[in-house]
């Protein structure tokens, strides 16, 4: 490889919007997450509405909220 037109690979903290910290390796120094492994839907096994932008709301008012 080149030398110096690598980024420089650090150790790197995720922090997701829950809590959870996992620590890795990437060319930035901190990412931050919505959602991850321990507070997702799918692998927690609980249902949660995930609203992006108000979207849910933007459904309700277009077609109402009737439960059958």
């Amino acid at each position: 490889m080149k030398d110096k037109i690598h980024p420089e690979y650090k150790e790197a903290r995720i922090v997701c919007a829950c809590g959870n910290t996992v620590m890795t390796r990437s060319t930035k120094s901190e990412i931050r997450l919505e959602i991850c492994s321990k507070c997702h839907p799918f692998f927690t096994g609980k249902q949660k509405i995930i609203d992006t932008a108000g979207m849910v709301e933007k459904f309700k008012k277009r077609y109402g909220d009737k439960k059958q």
